[in-house]
């Protein structure tokens, strides 16, 4: 199934993209901020700057925190399988991430869930495959309808 290219390229333009990742990520964390400047899209870069070991859970909450305040519209956060990464962003009110191993995944994550931020797997994701991902991200809007009130409701357990 092609991912719905709703986008216009003003709209990419505007859009603003939290990246985040741990030691494991960085170097695919480079790789998208290459792939997002070429695509003329913004990005601010929460860390990490090495490869040296550091804790994933730095950089996923600076990021979503981004998120949550407007500051950027969608995040990218890479680990080694982007599970850390998610579950920190997903303590975050307002935040919905995902991890996305495929391009279809993340077309759904996109359409039925409204995902803000995409997480995947520097160890388990080739490079090839993580770029469709972006992509699809990017380019994918929420469809709304039945699945806004879902997203919703999501968000009204945050209030328990």
């Amino acid at each position: 199934m092609e991912a719905k290219q709703c986008l216009s390229s003003e709209r990419k333009n505007k859009m603003k993209i939290a990246l985040a990742s741990d030691h494991a990520g960085f170097a695919y964390k480079e790789k998208v901020k290459e792939f997002l400047t070429s695509n003329n899209i913004s990005f601010e870069d929460f860390g990490t700057s090495s490869l040296e070991s550091c804790d994933y859970p730095d950089f996923s909450h600076t990021a979503s925190v981004a998120i949550q305040k407007g500051i950027c519209e969608r995040g990218i956060f890479i680990c080694g399988t982007g599970i850390g990464m998610s579950i920190v962003a997903n303590k975050h009110k307002g935040i919905r991430a995902a991890v996305c191993e495929s391009v279809l995944s993340v077309q759904y994550t996109r359409q039925h869930n409204d995902a803000n931020v995409l997480c995947f797997g520097a160890r388990i994701t080739e490079w090839n495959i993580a770029e469709q991902m972006l992509k699809t991200f990017i380019e994918t809007e929420f469809e709304g309808g039945r699945h806004a009130k879902r997203v919703e409701k999501i968000h009204l357990l945050t209030k328990m």
